[in-house]
């Protein structure tokens, strides 16, 4: 098996020591007493821009902005920036009314000119806010409206996502450029060091709830998963996020930490390049599915069976998952015929090859998500043993859209969130326009589902929304432009030194405000 290390020795015993260093030092600078030291947060991901459109959600997650829209414990829209809004009886017109009293980090009242001024940033950048039909957003009387170009329902649920985050406008360059984050939520930033490091305490002048009890919070973006578990068994972080699963049974005994994880809607699949030679007919793609031991790779690497994808959306999806779906499954002799009736044919090590040409493709993917270089590997056995010759190459997870953007994937596997905009359609859009998309399909687009999706977007009665999402999941499990694996489960572990913490299953808030030092 051909697999590319994720580090040297030498090296991850260096990024460990810098990580405690990091947090050694923030711990340093806080006094005895609990109440005054930050929250030390730990998760994988790098602050690779102030720009809301790149690393947007480490500022909502941490609470220092807000978007005009939230969403509550149920997964439903709740309000942010915006107390409420209603549209127009065509459903054209949107409009957004601002909580009022509410104050940006710099002092400055946040006013409805603001934030039409962060929208349209919004909509030029890449995000969601590019794939809904809006004419047109301006100011009026202290509120926010919105002109489509069509009726289109997700719109709120846009409005929840991390692209569409309300900065001041102070936090901009005469250029347009992110030069600070300035946001309203209830942490404002006190220090950046990015990549890494990211320091913020409580604002005062936030008016969107009660008055967060942590004074101050830290974040470290660590990638890799056992210095993540180090970091929280030692008791050297007091929240830290995306554990690998293989550790979960050391976590759930360790009297330092207490471990939470929750089934989200999110999935693992592998992302398929169907403009590729080996890839582009649907029969191969069916015969690699069939390949997959999804049980299997659950059970020895989530240590959860039920994770097993037999579908792209999973059961917390419950409005997406349709139940009678004729489900994914491992079949290799099917897998073999499926592949020789698209033209591969088996030479004497069993491997394939078709018009002379091996059946020889790489799989990329990053090790954020621990279990990911894992699950790589397994599918790399799996695969062999119908005759596709799979590499697999551990990187970043920004090669994965730089490799659909120029056409260089293969194979990806990523973990995809379909709850960051709380209506799936967002994604979709993103995912499986006539393009694709980074994170979705590349060389495969369907009417069909675009058919559905447009519809979905549209007011609709609950009946016939129903029909178009069966419709939706039924193409996606028919062409496999994206080929399911697994359902992701979240974890994190929380110190005993605090209380109140708990998991967001939409995965857009880390919920500090909530949280209170232990007595």
């Amino acid at each position: 098996m051909k697999l590319t290390p994720f580090l040297s020795p030498a090296r991850g015993r260096r990024v460990i020591a810098a990580a405690l260093m990091a947090l050694t030092s923030l711990a340093s600078a806080t006094t005895a007493d609990d109440s005054r030291k930050p929250v030390q947060v730990v998760a994988p991901w790098e602050i690779g821009s102030l720009d809301p459109s790149k690393s947007g959600y480490v500022f909502t997650r941490m609470q220092i902005t807000e978007t005009l829209v939230a969403v509550d414990e149920q997964g439903a829209l709740a309000p942010g920036l915006a107390t409420r809004w209603q549209a127009s009886p065509d459903q054209l017109t949107w409009t957004f009314h601002l909580r009022p009293g509410s104050l940006f980090h710099d002092g400055n009242a946040v006013q409805a000119a603001d934030v039409v001024a962060a929208l349209e940033r919004a909509r030029k950048n890449p995000g969601v806010l590019g794939n809904a039909p809006i004419q047109a957003v301006r100011a009026d009387q202290g509120a926010v409206v919105l002109r489509l170009s069509r009726p289109f329902a997700p719109l709120p649920a846009f409005l929840a996502h991390y692209s569409t985050q309300i900065l001041a406008p102070g936090a901009f360059a005469t250029d347009g450029s992110v030069k600070a984050v300035i946001g309203s939520g209830a942490y404002r930033v006190t220090s950046i060091q990015a990549p890494q490091k990211l320091l913020t305490e409580r604002f005062k002048g936030w008016t969107g709830g009660p008055r967060p009890a942590i004074e101050r919070v830290s974040y470290l973006a660590v990638s890799r998963g056992e210095t993540r578990n180090l970091l929280a068994s030692s008791g050297q972080a007091d929240l830290v996020f995306t554990h690998d699963p293989i550790n979960f049974q050391k976590l759930k005994v360790n009297r330092n930490v207490q471990l939470h994880t929750l089934a989200v809607p999110r999935s693992i699949y592998i992302k398929v390049n169907a403009a590729h030679p080996a890839l582009k007919d649907s029969a191969t793609r069916q015969g690699l599915s069939l390949a997959i031991d999804r049980v299997g790779i659950a059970s020895a690497i989530l240590h959860e069976p039920k994770a097993a994808a037999t579908q792209l959306f999973p059961p917390s999806m419950a409005e997406w998952h349709v139940p009678d779906l004729p489900p994914l499954r491992r079949d290799p002799v099917q897998a073999r015929a499926l592949l020789k009736s698209a033209g591969w044919v088996a030479g004497a090590d069993g491997m394939l090859s078709r018009d002379g040409k091996p059946f020889k493709v790489t799989l990329r993917t990053f090790s954020d998500r621990p279990e990911l270089p894992l699950i790589a590997t397994a599918l790399q056995a799996q695969f062999r043993e119908i005759g596709v010759d799979l590499a697999v190459s551990v990187g970043n997870s920004s090669d994965i859209p730089a490799g659909h953007q120029d056409g260089s994937l293969e194979l990806a596997l990523l973990a995809r969130n379909y709850a960051l905009v709380p209506d799936p359609v967002g994604t979709l859009l993103q995912d499986f326009g006539p393009q694709g998309g980074d994170w979705g399909a590349m060389g495969w687009s369907s009417a069909a589902l675009r058919d559905a999706i447009d519809a979905l977007s549209s007011k609709d009665n609950p009946q016939r929304r129903s029909i178009h999402r069966g419709s939706a999941a039924t193409v996606l499990q028919a062409e496999l432009p994206v080929i399911p694996v697994l359902w992701y489960q979240h974890s994190a572990t929380s110190s005993q030194r605090l209380r109140n913490v708990s998991l967001d299953p939409m995965e857009m808030s880390y919920r500090l405000s909530q949280a209170q030092w232990a007595r």
